[in-house]
C-alpha cells in the first residue's frame, strides 16, 4: 500500500518523525537517556497510538480504555513524546526529562496518570500486561492490551512465563510488539535481526505470530488489524526495526545505546535529518474514544466476624484461604492469583467459594506477582499468594511493584525452621527482611485465626502494597472474635507491674513466648508477651514503653534468619530510647527435622527464650 492510497499513512508516518525529534531533543537536553531506543519504535508507537488503540487523553481514568505498556522502559521518552502527541501536555514539557521536579522520569513510573505500572527492569511488562488483560475480563470490557517489548529483554526468563500463561488463559484482547532493532546495550541481541527465530518460538507457545517490517506504516496498521481480529490466543507482532532509525550516523550503529545526542552540530544535523523525512499529509489524526466509563462497583458487603473459638487450633495458612474467600464473597475487586499451591496456602477456599476472580499461574511465581501487579493497576484488589520461599523468585517484581506503589496484597506460607521435615529449600527465613527493606511495603505476621482474619480485611483497605507472613503448623486461637488489629500496631498479651523483661514475638514465636511466659511465672517471674503482629508500620512508641517499663530488657524470638526480620525491626523502633535488644533467631542454614526439634535445636524454643530471660534479670 502506499502513502497515497490510505489518507492516514503519511499523517502516521509525520507523527512518528515528529516522536524521533521529540526523543532525540529531550534526551539531548537532559544529556542522558536512550534515544536510538525511541527511534527504532517510533513508528509502531504513532500507530498504536493514533490509528489502533481507543482513549480519550481528557479522560484517562476511563477503565474501558485501552492499555499500553512500555516494557522496555528505557524508551520512556517516546512514550511521553507519544502522550505530548495526543495533547495531553505541552511538548515543551517533553524538555523537563529526568530533571527533580518532573515526572517524567528516566523510566516511566505511575506517578504519571497514563502509566499503570513502573517499567525498566526488562522482562516485566508481558507479565503485568496478563493482569491487565484478565481484569478486562473481570470487568466484562473489551479493551485491549498491548505490550511493547525490547528484542534484548526476551532473554529474560520471566517473559517465557508469561508466553505459556497467557496462551493457557487464551487472552485474545493482548497483543505483545517486539521490536527487534537487533542491538542492545553491549553488543547485538541474542537472534539479532532473525526475526524468523523469534516467530518460531512464540508459536510453539500458541501465540498468533505475525512478522513485519516495523518501519513500514501499511504493514503495522495491517498486524494490528489482524491482531484484533484474532480469538482464542494472544498475538505477537515481531517487528524488524533498525536502532537510531532516521538519523544516518546512529541508525544500526553499535555503541548509541543509553546516549544522548549531543547539543549543538551533532543535535542540529540529527534533526535536519528527521525534518526532511516529513511527508504530505490530508490533515491531524485523532484517537478513538472508548466507551463510557460504567458505574462504579457496589460498596463491599459487611464481613461477618470470625467463627473462631479460643483455645481451637487452627493453622494461619488456613485461616487466610478463609478470610480470602469471605472477602471475595463481599467484594467483586478482589481476585485471588496462585502458583500451583493453592492446596497448601489455602487459597483454593477462594476458588471454590468466588466464581471467575481466581488464577493459576502454575509454578511461575514472576507471571504471578506480575499479573496481580496489572490487575491491581486496574483497579483490582489481587491477592497472590505462594510460598514464601518461593517469592524470592519474583523479587525484581516485588520491588517494582513497591516503586509503583501497587495496591497488590502478597502472603508467603510456610515461613521458617517450623515448617519442618521438607527441609531448607522450603522455609522461608529472609522473606520479613526482604519485605522490609522496600519502605512502603506493610509487612503483617498473625499469631492466629482471628488476628489473621482481621488482617486479610485490613490488608484489602489499606492502600499500597502488603505482605502478609503465614505458618504451615497449627497455632491456639487466643483472640476473640470482637478483637479488633491495625495496620501499625501490636497487642501485649500478657503484662503486669513486676515484668522483668519485654519480649517480643509473632507467629510461632508468639506461642513459645506464652510458653516461656507460664514456666516462668510458675517460678515466680513475670515477663511481658507481645504480639508484633504487624512489623511495618511498627508502633515504636509501645515497643518503647514497654522496653522501659521492663527495666530496659528486650528480648526478641523470630523463626527468621537474624537480619532483617523482628529483631531489626524491635532495635530500630526502639533506638531512639536508648534501649537495646537481645535477639533469638535462627543463625545457620538449618536442616529437616521435626517441627519442634528445630524450633529448639535453631535456638527459639520456650526453653531458650528462659534461658535468655535468666540472663538478662
Amino acid at each position: 500500500m502506499s502513502l497515497q492510497t490510505d489518507a492516514r499513512l503519511g499523517a502516521l508516518t509525520n507523527i512518528a518523525t515528529r516522536l524521533r525529534i521529540d526523543s532525540v531533543r529531550a534526551t539531548s537536553e537532559s544529556a542522558s537517556g536512550h534515544p536510538t531506543t525511541c527511534c527504532s519504535a517510533a513508528d509502531v508507537v504513532a500507530a498504536l497510538f493514533f490509528a489502533e488503540m481507543r482513549y480519550d487523553p481528557r479522560h484517562l481514568a476511563n477503565p474501558f480504555s485501552d492499555r499500553f505498556v512500555l516494557s522496555k522502559g528505557h524508551a520512556a521518552p517516546l512514550l511521553y513524546a507519544a502522550w505530548a502527541e495526543a495533547g495531553l501536555f505541552p511538548r515543551e514539557e517533553l524538555l523537563n526529562l529526568r530533571k527533580l521536579d518532573s515526572d517524567l522520569e528516566g523510566h516511566p513510573t505511575p506517578r504519571l496518570p497514563f502509566v499503570d505500572v513502573a517499567t525498566g527492569s526488562l522482562g516485566q511488562g508481558l507479565c503485568a500486561g496478563i493482569g491487565i488483560a484478565l481484569n478486562a475480563r473481570r470487568i466484562a470490557s473489551d479493551y485491549r492490551t498491548y505490550v511493547m517489548m525490547g528484542d534484548g529483554e526476551t532473554a529474560e526468563g520471566s517473559v517465557w512465563e508469561a508466553a505459556a500463561v497467557a496462551a493457557h488463559d487464551a487472552l485474545d484482547n493482548l497483543c505483545g510488539i517486539i521490536d527487534v532493532n537487533a542491538l542492545g546495550q553491549s553488543g547485538p541481541t541474542q537472534w539479532g535481526h532473525d526475526t524468523e527465530a523469534y516467530a518460531v518460538r512464540w508459536r510453539a507457545f500458541g501465540w498468533h505470530t505475525i512478522v513485519i517490517d516495523g518501519h513500514d506504516m501499511a504493514a503495522i496498521l495491517a498486524a494490528l488489524a489482524e491482531a484484533r481480529a484474532t480469538k482464542g490466543r494472544p498475538t505477537m507482532i515481531v517487528a524488524r526495526t533498525l536502532k537510531g532509525k532516521g538519523v544516518s550516523f546512529t541508525e544500526n550503529k553499535p555503541g548509541w545505546h543509553g546516549k544522548a545526542i549531543k547539543k549543538g552540530e551533532e543535535l542540529d544535523r540529527a534533526i535536519a535529518e528527521l525534518e526532511a523525512q516529513f511527508v504530505p499529509e490530508n490533515g491531524p489524526l485523532t484517537p478513538a474514544a472508548p466507551p463510557a466509563a460504567p458505574a462504579p462497583p457496589a460498596a463491599p458487603a459487611a464481613l461477618a466476624p470470625p467463627a473462631y473459638a479460643l483455645g481451637d487450633s487452627v493453622a494461619t495458612r488456613e485461616a487466610y484461604g478463609e478470610a480470602l474467600a469471605k472477602l471475595g464473597a463481599a467484594d467483586v475487586r478482589v481476585v485471588a492469583l496462585d502458583a500451583d499451591v493453592k492446596n497448601s496456602t489455602f487459597s483454593e477456599k477462594f476458588e471454590q467459594r468466588v466464581e471467575g476472580r481466581f488464577y493459576q499461574n502454575f509454578i511461575a511465581e514472576q507471571v504471578m506477582i506480575g499479573a496481580a501487579m496489572g490487575l491491581a493497576a486496574r483497579g483490582a484488589i489481587p491477592f497472590p499468594s505462594t510460598f514464601a520461599a518461593f517469592l524470592t523468585r519474583s523479587y525484581d517484581f516485588i520491588r517494582m511493584a513497591a516503586i509503583s506503589n501497587l495496591n497488590i496484597k502478597m502472603a508467603g506460607s510456610h515461613a521458617g525452621v517450623s515448617i519442618g521435615e521438607d527441609g531448607p529449600s522450603q522455609m522461608a527465613l529472609e522473606d520479613l527482611a526482604m519485605m522490609r527493606a522496600q519502605p512502603n511495603i506493610a509487612v503483617l505476621y498473625p499469631s492466629d485465626a482471628v488476628s489473621t482474619e482481621r488482617l486479610v480485611a485490613l490488608m484489602a483497605a489499606h492502600a499500597g502494597p502488603v505482605y502478609m507472613r503465614t505458618s504451615r503448623p497449627k497455632t491456639p486461637v487466643i483472640y476473640g472474635p470482637e478483637e479488633t488489629f491495625e495496620i501499625g500496631g501490636l497487642k501485649v498479651v500478657r503484662q503486669s507491674a513486676n515484668d522483668v523483661a519485654t519480649v517480643v514475638g509473632a507467629g510461632i514465636t508468639l506461642v513459645e513466648a506464652l510458653k516461656a511466659y507460664d514456666i516462668l511465672k510458675a517460678r515466680g517471674v513475670a515477663i511481658r508477651v507481645i504480639d508484633l503482629y504487624s512489623l511495618q508500620p511498627i508502633d515504636a512508641a509501645s515497643l518503647m514503653a514497654c522496653g522501659q517499663a521492663t527495666g530496659g530488657r528486650i528480648i526478641t524470638v523470630e523463626d527468621h534468619y537474624v537480619g532483617g526480620g523482628i529483631g531489626d525491626a524491635v532495635a530500630n523502633a526502639v533506638a531512639p530510647a536508648g534501649l537495646t535488644v537481645t535477639r533469638l533467631a535462627v543463625r545457620e542454614i538449618p536442616r529437616s527435622g521435626k517441627p519442634e526439634e528445630l524450633v529448639d535445636h535453631f535456638g527459639i524454643s520456650a526453653r531458650h527464650i528462659v534461658e535468655a530471660v535468666d540472663a538478662a534479670k
